[in-house]
């Protein structure tokens, strides 16, 4: 499996490395936290470190570390817009359970 991005989550993430002036990439992986046990993090990539698993989706790298991989590990990356809001959202078919507010989850 992989780790994809949807074209307007890759546009996005384009159209930002672009207007910041540097990275290779965007970096996905969990953390602890929530009340249901892990959250997303994201972040931009300016060095790429040899232990990641790297995806590439939409002419985007996406950067997994190996610690992350198997929480998220076919999970589709898109960029959404719902009225006011707009942001990513994962779309992890490993998901067992997440909090009301979507902030956190489990596998």
């Amino acid at each position: 499996m992989a780790v994809t991005l949807t074209e307007k989550a890759a546009q996005h993430v384009s159209n930002f490395l672009q207007k910041r002036g540097k990275g290779v990439g965007l970096r996905l992986g969990v953390r602890t936290s929530g009340c249901s046990g892990m959250a997303y993090k994201l972040e931009f990539v300016d060095e790429v470190d040899g232990e990641d698993e790297v995806y590439e989706s939409h002419g985007i790298k996406v950067f997994v570390d190996a610690r992350s991989l198997p929480y998220i590990d076919g999970t589709e990356l898109d960029y959404t817009r719902e009225g006011l809001n707009e942001g990513f959202k994962f779309n992890n078919p490993n998901i067992k359970d997440q909090c009301g507010c979507g902030e956190s989850f489990n596998v």
